[in-house]
């Protein structure tokens, strides 16, 4: 009876066959066959916990039979127990060291578990046994590409391919190969080539949607992991690309949605759930991207990610204590990630109320990310003539409608075009009109969004840069790590932040003289270039709205504000806002908090401090022209300490606000100090917390004075060297061949660095 039921297993008529099967179990419970090929057939059935029972059972009835072992290693591979299959298939080859499938079948069950080098070994034994076969070359290929070993994958798996041409695997495993080599064209010609002969092949589908997302590509990438997902409904991958995509496109609603069918087909998925999160922080949405965050690292509370997006999360929240503990268990989790350093390295800036600190991450930061990296050689034909026409390169990822632009763009529009040539390296995600106005000043516009590193540097050393300005430092979507290559012989930071990065391989740093007085050397990697006049010129980029009245003539008391950051609002600068509204008892304060628990907390802050709930107004983050609009209800500022307002603080000014500020003893916190002077209202800056409530107190008790500054701030702008484009740009061009003379007198020692 055995045999008829064997044979009707072989025939595919598999009732029969299971009916057979116990019968003749029924009659010997102990029939090891019966019990093994009815344990196949239940594996065949897609059963695979009542195959393991039986297949057992009949191993431990004869635990040195190679097939029961073989049986045992794919039911136990089927219910995803990777090391026990393993065993199993090890324990066959103790029996048959030359079983070519019993190799195949352990390099499998490795590579599942994570266990890439044994599984690379295993199928090393295989193609020992069979040199030609596909399976095994595709495997090994496949392993090579999850080791890193790009170049060895994509080698064996054109071999594979060769052997079998038709097989699907391979060429999508070759696909994905050259997708993370950053070769999307041939990535995309291969998988093209699959998705045309297997309409239905998702996984094709969804590793063409990565490469046409690495081409730049997006709308034809949404289209095939939206066809993925269509092919292979819940396939969680291809839904959380599809947001994504959708997200660098700014369709946030169509992105949000993709996420949340992506957590519908798997909730513990924890790359859509930090998706969603980061997300929801862009659209200002923070008590609930940090719901989101939390929901993540409840699932895996070592997700390096996860801890550095919450970072970010209560970052903006004014949460900064609770920010920089989770950055830094991020770091703890995966140390050489290099964006999250300088998230942490940024946020120190906020806390700190000295140098020293920031200095020293900084420097960590370059010891464990930049030093490692390998230099640029020195171009050998590089000509170093001190009074030659320079070409200058920018490079920055807020090419856009971003506060940045409003600073460089008055700069780009009055560069002196004769004597130096200006490049932009933009990592601009979606092009605006900003983007395109500073382009218009540019004479030369590279797009590097797609680009890694190395591929950036080799562009700026092909386009013979001789100096490489930073504008993002360790802020969002920098480049540091391009600039730790150096590929230009003179490096420079400016605008993102007065400050140091840290990294020996930026020669220089802009400031002025009222942030960086005399030693303060001390507190940076680079060398200071100081500038004739301001580190900034403004450009507000409108007219409108235009000054109002001062509206404490038609009210009754005093309104402040403050329209910085949330993360600019410690301690510190709230303990010195308590003396000041405890000395001015009838005044109220604005500030601009998204709604939620965070501005609660900030209103339990202060009122720990002694400002009252009722005397607090919040207003939400909103576009430019209404933001500015808010300031026709602020009667005078209160700076942030010991990180100053810098952009918030001009925006103040234009609307004809005057802001009291605190100095302080780093560069970002004697950005007020800087700005008052240039417009003479030095005395509004206070050396210590008494005088800055003394000088708050005064401004609110004189209200001509406060009128006269609301009808005068912005014309007194204008005049200044805030504003002076023309002068700001010689300065900074001086500043440049200062630079640039500098490294020609040394340029003999330039291969040394």
């Amino acid at each position: 009876m055995l045999e008829i039921a064997t044979e009707n297993h072989r025939a595919g008529n598999l009732a029969d066959a299971r009916r057979l099967y116990a019968q003749v179990l029924e009659n010997e419970p102990a029939n090891e066959l019966a019990l093994f090929r009815s344990g196949l057939l239940e594996l065949q059935e897609q059963r695979p916990e009542a195959a393991l029972e039986l297949i057992v059972k009949a191993a431990a009835l004869s635990p040195a039979e190679p097939r029961f072992q073989f049986g045992l290693g794919q039911a136990l591979q089927t219910l995803g127990r990777w090391d026990e299959a393993a065993n199993a298939y090890r324990r066959v080859l103790q029996s048959e060291p030359h079983s070519f499938d019993a190799h195949l079948a352990l390099g499998a069950a490795l590579q599942r578990g994570g266990q890439l080098e044994h599984a690379a070994a295993a199928y090393r034994e295989a193609l020992a046994i069979r040199p030609d076969d596909p399976g095994a070359l595709g495997n090994l290929g496949t392993v090579l590409r999850e080791r890193g070993d790009l170049g060895g994958a994509i080698r064996l798996l054109e071999a594979a391919e060769r052997i079998e041409p038709g097989a699907a695997s391979h060429a999508v495993n070759l696909g994905i190969a050259y997708c993370e080599q950053g070769d999307y064209s041939k990535a995309d010609a291969i998988l093209g080539a699959v998705r045309a002969r297997e309409p239905s092949n998702a996984e094709a589908a969804f590793n063409r949607g990565n490469a046409l997302r690495g081409l730049g590509r997006t709308r034809e990438a949404l289209a095939e992991y939206r066809h993925a997902a269509e092919v292979l409904p819940g396939y969680a991958e291809a839904l959380n690309n599809l947001g994504n995509s959708h997200k660098e496109l700014g369709e946030f609603g169509a992105a949000m949605a993709a996420y949340q069918a992506a957590l519908l087909a798997r909730p513990r998925y924890v790359n859509a759930i930090n998706n969603a999160g980061c997300l929801l922080r862009t659209l200002g949405r923070s008590d609930e991207a940090e719901d989101m965050l939390r929901r993540g690292l409840a699932v895996d509370a070592h997700h390096a990610a996860l801890h550095d997006n919450l970072g970010n999360v209560l970052k903006d929240a004014g949460e900064l204590d609770e920010a920089i503990a989770c950055y830094r268990r991020s770091l703890a989790i995966d140390p050489y990630n290099a964006a999250t350093h300088s998230n942490l390295a940024y946020a120190l800036s906020f806390q700190s109320l000295g140098p020293e600190p920031i200095l020293a991450e900084c420097r960590e930061w370059n010891r464990r990310h930049a030093q490692i990296l390998e230099r640029m050689p020195i171009d050998p034909d590089r000509d170093f003539t001190p009074g030659r026409r320079l070409k200058v390169g920018y490079v920055s990822a807020d090419f856009r409608d971003h506060c940045q632009s409003l600073f460089t763009l008055p700069l780009f529009a009055h560069h002196d075009h004769c004597n130096f040539e200006i490049y932009c390296y933009s990592s601009v995600e979606r092009v605006d009109a900003h983007t395109r106005a500073i382009a218009s000043h540019a004479d030369h516009w590279r797009d590097v969004r797609l680009f890694d590193d190395m591929s950036l540097c080799r562009m700026v050393r092909d386009d013979r840069i001789d100096l490489l300005v930073d504008l993002t430092m360790h802020m969002a979507n920098g480049r540091p790590l391009a600039f730790a290559h150096r590929p230009a012989p003179v490096q420079i930071a400016w605008l993102a932040y007065p400050g140091t990065t840290g990294i020996k391989a930026i020669d220089y740093r802009l400031s002025d003289a009222r942030l960086d007085p005399q030693g303060f050397e001390a507190h940076y990697s680079e060398r200071t270039l100081l500038l004739e006049d301001s580190f900034w010129c403004y450009d507000p980029l409108t007219d409108r709205p235009e000054v109002n009245p001062l509206p404490a003539l038609s009210r009754s008391r005093l309104m402040l504000g403050c329209l910085n950051n949330p993360c600019k609002l410690t301690g510190e600068t709230l303990h010195l806002w308590g003396n000041a509204m405890r000395a001015l008892p009838e005044t109220h304060i604005t500030l601009m908090a998204p709604a939620g628990r965070h501005r609660d907390r900030l209103l339990q802050r202060l009122g720990e401090r002694g400002v009252a709930a009722h005397r607090v107004h919040f207003v939400d983050f909103r576009p430019r022209a209404e933001y500015l609009r808010s300031y026709h209800d602020i009667d005078f500022g209160l700076d942030t300490f010991p990180y100053n307002g810098h952009t918030t603080s001009l925006d103040a000014l234009w609307m004809g606000v005057p802001t009291v500020t605190r100095i302080g003893a780093t560069s970002v916190g004697r950005g007020g100090l800087s700005q008052l002077h240039h417009l003479g209202l030095s005395e509004l800056a206070a050396e210590t917390d008494e005088i800055f409530v003394e000088r708050a107190v005064a401004l609110a008790r004189d209200l001509p004075r406060l009128a006269a500054l609301r009808q005068s701030l912005r014309a007194r702008m204008q005049r200044s060297a805030l504003m002076d484009a023309p002068r700001f740009a010689r300065s900074i061009e001086s500043a440049y061949r200062r630079a640039w003379t500098e490294t020609c007198a040394s340029s003999a020692a330039l291969p040394a660095r």
